[in-house]
């Protein structure tokens, strides 16, 4: 699979379940659409047996593709299942163990920052990347207008990558690569019907390869 380092890229968060089978054929078919950065695994409510289950079977199945599974939950997981990075949910305290105990081993990303002060609070840990919006935030068509101003803002003055979570529709990952924001994180508006999703993945890399801005250098 080809990867395009020159302009805003694709992560995907995927959604709850408690069925393995079907979250594999659900991520399968959304990682043959095209190029995809990274897959975020969030715990949700299942316990740590059971996140370490699905966990084991979808992390193959992202680095099979060429993508960094990131696990978002119990980090002693993400090292059991050999995942490529820990996504963290939580606030500075999370984010400077995880750096800690994890840099540079792992990819150690996230944070949930809600304002600029927090967020420079976080890129001082000089994790892998930031993340702006949090996992189960998408619930309008477009991406959160604060989210998109921290973006840009970000991607302005900080060299540490940012990743912005769009809206429920595939089109706001535009919106997020005008930021200038490096990845655009997608959740529903790739999983909402599963059948649909290799093409809005397609759709998503078409658009982008089609309008999104050019990184320098």
């Amino acid at each position: 699979m080809s990867k395009v380092d020159d302009r805003c890229r694709l992560m995907l968060i995927l959604p709850e379940g408690e069925e393995i089978a079907a979250r594999v054929a659900l991520l399968e078919g959304a990682l043959k659409g095209g190029d995809v950065a990274s897959v975020i695994l969030p715990q949700y409510g299942l316990d740590d047996g059971a996140f370490q289950k699905h966990a084991e079977a979808l992390v193959p199945l992202i680095q099979n593709a060429g993508a960094a599974a990131l696990v978002a939950g119990d980090t002693r997981v993400a090292g059991r299942v050999k995942a490529d990075g820990v996504h963290v949910t939580g606030g500075l305290e999370d984010m400077a163990e995880a750096v800690e105990k994890f840099t540079p081993r792992l990819i150690v990303g996230g944070g949930n920052a809600r304002d600029r002060h927090q967020a420079l609070e976080l890129g001082e840990l000089r994790p892998d990347y930031m993340f702006f919006g949090r996992i189960g935030g998408d619930i309008k068509p477009e991406a959160h207008p604060k989210n998109l101003a921290l973006g840009e803002w970000w991607a302005s003055m900080v060299e540490i990558p940012c990743v912005v979570l769009g809206g429920t529709d595939p089109q706001s990952a535009l919106d997020v690569a005008a930021t200038g924001a490096e990845f655009v994180a997608l959740a529903s508006a790739v999983f909402a019907d599963p059948g649909q999703a290799p093409h809005v993945v397609a759709a998503v890399n078409a658009l982008l390869d089609e309008k999104a801005p050019r990184f320098e250098g």
